[in-house]
């Protein structure tokens, strides 16, 4: 009898495991100094087989940022639930991206720092991710702000202000947290909290705050 021919991995599975190594090594070493070799001989394949899936650098650096974004805002998404106040929906939204930044180390370099600094057709994609979190927080502004003075005066450019502020605050926070020993991602989650839903309580309250006049 002949040898026992083993089961071929499937190209669908064989390319998360590139992914998965590309991820690393852009994180760990930025865009431009990660090279393919490194890429393959962590995803214990050849090199040429990397080019055969993926065609080039530039295109496997770009099926990263897809992916890892994607997973963020997946994260962020499942981790709300929209039954629950509005300052319980933030906190929980804050902590599926905290903990998910945190897991995802290199990931959250690829679509944060490396995407944003090496080309338009890389920060497009980052902007994207982006773009779709802001909206997502936009949104759970606005609808908070409605249910809690029912007629609001609260205009859509300031809310979209105030999610553009949160997110920001955010991404910097994450970075942050990513490079100090010992944040963990309930920490993160009170500072920007405590930072700032004193603030947007009280405007969802109806109690903006003004300069004093004199």
């Amino acid at each position: 009898m002949g040898a026992v021919k083993t089961k071929r991995m499937p190209r669908a599975v064989r390319e998360q495991q590139m992914l998965d190594a590309a991820v690393e090594i852009f994180g760990r070493r930025g865009y431009m100094a990660a090279s393919m070799d490194e890429i393959a001989e962590l995803a214990g394949v050849s090199k040429p087989l990397v080019y055969l899936y993926l065609n080039s650098k530039d295109e496997l650096f770009t099926a990263c940022i897809r992916r890892e974004a994607a997973a963020l805002v997946a994260a962020v998404r499942s981790g709300v639930r929209t039954d629950l106040p509005a300052d319980r929906q933030l906190w929980d939204g804050l902590i599926a991206f905290f903990a998910h930044t945190a897991d995802h180390p290199h990931a959250w370099s690829v679509v944060h720092l490396q995407a944003r600094t090496h080309g338009e057709t890389f920060a497009a994609e980052a902007a994207a991710m982006r773009e779709e979190i802001v909206a997502f927080v936009t949104q759970l502004i606005a609808v908070a702000a409605r249910e809690a003075h029912r007629d609001p005066d609260l205009p859509d450019r300031e809310v979209a202000g105030l999610a553009e502020a949160l997110v920001g605050a955010a991404e910097s926070l994450a970075t942050w947290a990513n490079t100090s020993d010992g944040v963990t991602a309930r920490q993160a989650a009170t500072t920007l909290m405590n930072f700032a839903w004193a603030g947007l309580g009280n405007l969802m309250e109806g109690h903006p705050w003004s300069p004093q006049e004199g």
